[in-house]
C-alpha cells in the first residue's frame, strides 16, 4: 500500500516548471525584448548610423582673431585687430565617398543584429525542445510506472494462485523501482534546461514555461537556392564590400588639394595724417589650397582599402562554404529524424501487438512473464526516441530557419 501510494502521488505530480508559463511564441518575443546581447547589437547599429552625418559634413570653419601689439602703421592709419573666418572644401565628390562608406558599414551592423536575431531565435527554440522532450520522457515514464505497477499486481496474483512464481514478482518489483528512478533523474534534470532557457530571455532562473502535450512533426520545407543571397551575414559582407570600395575612392580623392575661401576684417584706427579713408577699416577676401605632397599617407590610405576589400572578399567565401556545409548537414539532420520517427512509430504499433498476445499468453497460462517485462521496455524505449527523434527534427527545422535569414 505504501508503493501504490507513492507511484499514485508521483503520477499525479506535475513536472516542476512546466506550468502557468508562457508559449514558445510567447518566448520569442520576449527574448527578441529582453535579450541584452541582442539589444547589444541594436545600440551598436545605432552607433553607426549616428556616424553617417558626421562623415558627409564639411570640416568645422576657422574663426581667428588677432591683435597687434606694436600696430602696422597704413598710409590710412594703424592697424589694431584683424578677424579672420575660413572654410576648407575638399575635393568634388569626396563627401559622398565618405558618406556612402559610413552609410554601408551602418547597413552591415543592421544585417549582423538581423542575424543576431535570428540566431537568438534558434538558441530560443533550442533550449525549448529539449524541454518538451523532457516533459514527453516524463509522462510516459509515469504511464509506464502505472502499468508495471498493474504487472506487479498480476504477478503477485498469479503467485498467490500457483500459477506464477515469485522470479515473477521480483522481476516486475524491480523494474518498478528502476522507473521511479528514471522518474526522478528526469525531474532533477528539469531545472539546468529551466536556467539554460530562461537566461536567454534575461529572467529568473526558475521562471516556468508552457510544454504542449505534443506538437506537429510537419514543418517547413525549406530550399537552398538563394541561400547564399538572403543570409544577413553574407548581405554584411557585401555591404562592407561596398564600404571598403567607398574607402578606397575617399582616400584617392583626399590625396588630391582642398580649396579654402575666407574673409578677413581688419579694424584700422586713425592716422594723424589728412588722406582719403584715413581710419577706414578693411576687407580682405581669400582663397587658398592645400599641397598634397606628401602622397605616403594616402597611398598607404589607398593600399589599406584594397587589402580590406580582399579580406572582405575571402571571408565572405569562406563562410558561404562553411554555410552551404551546414545547411546540408543540418538537412540530413531533419531529415533523418523524420525517418526515425517514422519507424518508432511502426515499431511502437508492431510492439504493441505483440505484448498484447504475450500478455494474454500470461493471463491464461502464467508463462513468459520476463518476455512480457522486455517487450513493455522496448515500447517505452520506442515511444520516447520518438519525441527524442521529433525534438531533433524541429531543432533542425529551427537552424534551417536560421541559416536561411530566419524566413
Amino acid at each position: 500500500m505504501k508503493k501504490l501510494r507513492l507511484i499514485q502521488f508521483m503520477f499525479l505530480s506535475g513536472t516542476v516548471g512546466l506550468a502557468h508559463g508562457q508559449s514558445l511564441d510567447d518566448l520569442l518575443v520576449a527574448a527578441s525584448e529582453n535579450n541584452p546581447g541582442l539589444q547589444a547589437r541594436y545600440a551598436e547599429f545605432e552607433a553607426a548610423m549616428q556616424q553617417v552625418p558626421g562623415a558627409r559634413a564639411l570640416q568645422d570653419p576657422v574663426l581667428s582673431f588677432g591683435y597687434f601689439v606694436s600696430p602696422v602703421e597704413t598710409r590710412v592709419g594703424p592697424q589694431q585687430v584683424k578677424i579672420g573666418l575660413s572654410q576648407m572644401f575638399p575635393w568634388f565628390g569626396t563627401l559622398a565617398a565618405q558618406g556612402d562608406q559610413a552609410t554601408r558599414v551602418a547597413e552591415a551592423r543592421y544585417q549582423e543584429f538581423l542575424d543576431v536575431k535570428n540566431e537568438l531565435a534558434y538558441r530560443v527554440k533550442e533550449a525549448w525542445y529539449p524541454l518538451y522532450e523532457l516533459d514527453r520522457h516524463t509522462r510516459l515514464q509515469r504511464e509506464n510506472l502505472v502499468i508495471v505497477t498493474a504487472y506487479l499486481r498480476l504477478a503477485t496474483a498469479a503467485f498467490e494462485n500457483g500459477e506464477g512464481t515469485m522470479v515473477d514478482v521480483i522481476r516486475a518489483d524491480i523494474m518498478a523501482e528502476n522507473v521511479e528512478t528514471d522518474i526522478r533523474l528526469l525531474q532533477d534534470k528539469m531545472a539546468p534546461l529551466l536556467v539554460r532557457l530562461n537566461s536567454l530571455l534575461n529572467r529568473a532562473d526558475t521562471t516556468s514555461v508552457t510544454i504542449p502535450d505534443s506538437i506537429p512533426a510537419a514543418g517547413t520545407v525549406y530550399q537552398s537556392d538563394s541561400l547564399l543571397t538572403v543570409n544577413p551575414v553574407m548581405k554584411a559582407y557585401d555591404l562592407r564590400l561596398r564600404a571598403a570600395q567607398a574607402r578606397e575612392v575617399a582616400a584617392r580623392k583626399q590625396g588630391l588639394p582642398r580649396f579654402g575661401v575666407g574673409l578677413d576684417y581688419v579694424v584700422i584706427g586713425e592716422s594723424d595724417m589728412e588722406v582719403t579713408g584715413n581710419g577706414r577699416d578693411a576687407w580682405m577676401p581669400m582663397v587658398s589650397m592645400s599641397l598634397p605632397i606628401y602622397r605616403g599617407r594616402y597611398r598607404a590610405a589607398v593600399k589599406e582599402a584594397q587589402f580590406t576589400q580582399s579580406a572582405i572578399a575571402s571571408a565572405k567565401e569562406d563562410f558561404g562554404n562553411h554555410l552551404s556545409g551546414t545547411w546540408a548537414m543540418t538537412r540530413y539532420e531533419m531529415d533523418r529524424a523524420f525517418r526515425l520517427m517514422a519507424l518508432y512509430r511502426e515499431q511502437e504499433i508492431k510492439t504493441r501487438q505483440a505484448l498484447n498476445l504475450l500478455l494474454a499468453a500470461y493471463r491464461n497460462a502464467g508463462n513468459d512473464f520476463e518476455e512480457v517485462l522486455q517487450l513493455q521496455q522496448e515500447l517505452l524505449k520506442y515511444r520516447m526516441a520518438g519525441a527524442t527523434a521529433l525534438k531533433d527534427y524541429h531543432t533542425a527545422s529551427a537552424k534551417l530557419e536560421y541559416l536561411g535569414g530566419g524566413r
